[in-house]
Parts: structure tokens; sequence; C-alpha cells
């Protein structure tokens, strides 16, 4: 177990699964990001409650904006949650007076998750907390939860490793004459064996995937109406991205880029395969990929603009000729990297409008990744951790080049 987490099975009521102090420096990111802008801050998001407690609960988590006071967990379910600073509740309405019986003033100003909670949660909040100004709490935890702590990274590497050991088992995975979805069956099967937890949480407004992608052929330069790099028909119109059914043919790439959630905290990694050797033109593509992955890496440091990361990709891709399918060909993803965790598309965001600069202790997934008429989609993803002493360091370390099938 490790010390950083109370133990799940012989705590499993308690709120809090994080040690204290590992609680206090995530909230310490919380306050320091939201300022003076609000005099508490109100979670009811699946993720953000995580990364606060280390657990989920239907309700909300209070927290003053003064580092004296203890957060409040006002829970409505699940029921057997205990300790002192545990609220039953049934409606959010009974949180000013569970709030003033434990001796604490209504906030003047409160912040809400107006950017993941529904209209009409932050509403009846705002009837909750009548009288308060509002803030808004999404930009205060996209910035507390886009530095990783020391233990959050480690959750990270070892989801990294895990992912990592998967892809490396692809090729025994796959039998000739199967089709894309086929394959991605065999790789989720595998995932979860591994110890995927199967959930793919992405930041965003209308972001679906089941547990990943992967794309053959012509289907890889459909459109997607999800920001992702890549798209792909899907097999129903209900969930238009990745895998549609087609036959994965010889010497054309197979691009994996499936679910590394094995901690609650996720890493990103895609590969290529093939069944039988891949046209010039398709291990080009690879190389160019791989080139610009390094180079970010080499330039990811503290303080560097992460605008001039995503200018770096597209001028190495202008370079290598290959500009027009970059990101994609009928459709252009307008990103090359952005950051994971919890959730995929955390801050940073590699785009060429970012207003990001990296820090130590970011973890950013990079994806120069193109569409290539004809054979498919082409290009790796690595996860980095950006570090205070030198160049990023790579936690996806499956091989790098196109992988045979055979």
């Amino acid at each position: 177990m490790n010390p950083l987490f109370h133990d799940h099975h012989s705590s499993e009521a308690r709120m809090v699964l994080l040690t204290a102090d590992e609680q206090a420096l995530r909230l310490g990111r919380i306050r320091a990001a939201l300022g003076d802008t609000a005099e508490a801050v109100v979670l009811r998001d699946n993720a953000d409650i995580y990364y606060v407690c280390g657990r989920v609960f239907s309700g909300y988590v209070y927290i003053p904006a003064d580092a004296a006071l203890l957060p409040v967990y006002f829970v409505r379910r699940p029921n057997h949650l205990l300790g002192e600073d545990v609220e039953a509740i049934r409606k959010p309405e009974e949180i000013p007076a569970r709030l003033e019986a434990r001796g604490l003033p209504l906030p003047k100003s409160v912040a809400l998750e107006l950017g993941s909670v529904s209209y009409d949660g932050v509403e009846r909040l705002r009837h909750v907390f009548e009288g308060a100004a509002l803030a808004n709490a999404t930009p205060v935890m996209r910035k507390a939860r886009a530095v990783k702590t020391a233990f959050e990274q480690e959750l990270l590497r070892t989801s990294g490793a895990k992912h990592t050991r998967v892809y490396e088992i692809i090729p025994r995975l796959y039998r000739e004459g199967m089709t894309d979805i086929e394959l991605q069956i065999e790789i989720e099967r595998a995932s979860r064996l591994q110890g995927c937890l199967g959930q793919f949480r992405v930041a965003g407004d209308d972001m679906e995937l089941f547990m990943g992608n992967v794309l053959t052929g012509d289907n890889a330069d459909t459109p997607s109406p999800y920001d992702f790099a890549m798209g792909g028909a899907g097999l129903d119109p209900s969930i238009p991205v990745g895998a549609n059914g087609s036959l994965i043919e010889p010497h054309k790439p197979v691009m994996v880029d499936v679910n590394g959630n094995y901690t609650g905290y996720m890493t990103d990694m895609t590969r290529c395969y093939s069944d039988g050797e891949p046209d010039a033109r398709v291990r080009k593509a690879n190389e160019c990929s791989r080139a610009i992955c390094a180079a970010i890496a080499e330039a990811g440091r503290p303080g560097t603009e992460a605008k001039a990361l995503y200018d770096l990709a597209e001028t190495m891709a202008r370079e290598a000729g290959l500009k027009e399918y970059f990101m994609g060909c009928r459709s252009h993803a307008g990103f090359v990297g952005h950051g994971v965790g919890i959730e995929v598309n955390e801050a940073p965001v590699l785009a060429p409008r970012s207003r990001d600069v990296l820090e130590a202790g970011n973890v950013i997934a990079v994806e120069p990744k193109f569409v290539l008429p004809g054979y498919g989609a082409v290009g790796i993803e690595n996860t980095y951790i950006v570090r205070a002493d030198g160049a990023m360091e790579r936690i996806t370390c499956a091989p790098e080049d196109i992988v045979s099938l055979k």
C-alpha cells in the first residue's frame, strides 16, 4: 500500500483516503489558485472531488479560502462515510444551516465549477448561497491540478508502466483477417487484465470515448465532432469516433491509442503497428513524429511557452514535407499536446494560441500525428513529466518504431 493513501480496505468508511500531508499540499494549491476571488470553493465534479479526497462520492466539498479552516464534506451517497468534517445531507439546501452549526460564517462570495456543473446545478447552489457573489472555480481547479505532486507523479509512472506492458503484447493479440474493432476488443481485454480501470475521464464539452481509438486505412481520415487528435467514423452515429469495423490490410498502419487509466491517473500513449512492411511514406511520417516528440521533450522545460512547442512541431512537420497531413488531413486538430492526470485534456495545452507556460510537475501527452490518404493514421504519442532539472521525463516507454504484427 502506498503510504500516501490510507488503507482502502481497513478504512473503507474514512472520508479522505489521502494522508493529511498530501491533502494539505493539494488544498494549498487550490487556495493559491483561488487567491482573493472568493471566500470559499464548493466542488461537486467527480474529478475535483477525487483530487481533494482520494475517493468519489455524491455531494459537495466546501473549502474555505482561510487556510486555518478545514474542508467540510456534505455527503448524499454513500451513507457510510465517517469523519469529524462529514455532514450527511439529503439536499444542498441543508448546507447553510450545517455551516452555521459549525460556527462557520456563510461566505459573501463563493466559487463554483461553472465549466463542469450543469446550469441547474449552478442555479441551485446560487440559491443555497443566496446573496453571495459568484466566481468560477473551473480555472482554479484546472490551475491547481496542472502541477502534479510527487505522489501524483508516482501514480502516473505506475500507469505508464502498465500501459507499456499492454502495448508490448499487442502483436500477440493480432490474428490475420482481423478488423480494427476485433483487435481493439482484444487490447481492451488485455488492458483490463493488467488492471485498467476502464473509466476514461475527459475534460471539456461534448467529449466522449469508450476505452480508446484504433484506426486503420481510410477510416482514419473520417472527421469526428470531438476535439481529439484523430477521428474515425466509429461503429454507430451515437459515438462517431474510432474503429468502424475496417479490415486490417497488409502493409497499412494500425494506430493504437487506448486507455491508460490504471491508478485513477491516466497516461496517454499511441503506437503504430503493421501486418507486413509499411510503405516508405508511412515510415517517414512515423520517424518525423518520433523526432518531434524528442525535440519537444528536450525543449519542454519550466518557463517555456506552450505555444512555442506547438510552433516547433509544426515547423518540423513542414520541413519534412508533411504539413498538409499534420494532425489530420480532411480535419485538423488544433493542438499537438495536452495535460493528463485524473482527466485527459488537462492543462497545459500545446496549441498555437495557448497562454500556458510550462511548470515543473506538469504532465503532458505529446501526440504529433499524421493522416496519409490511402494509407491511414501514423505517429506516436508519449506522456512526459516536466522536470525542474532538465528535459521532460518520458513515462510511456513502448517501442516507438512501427511494430510488426507478424
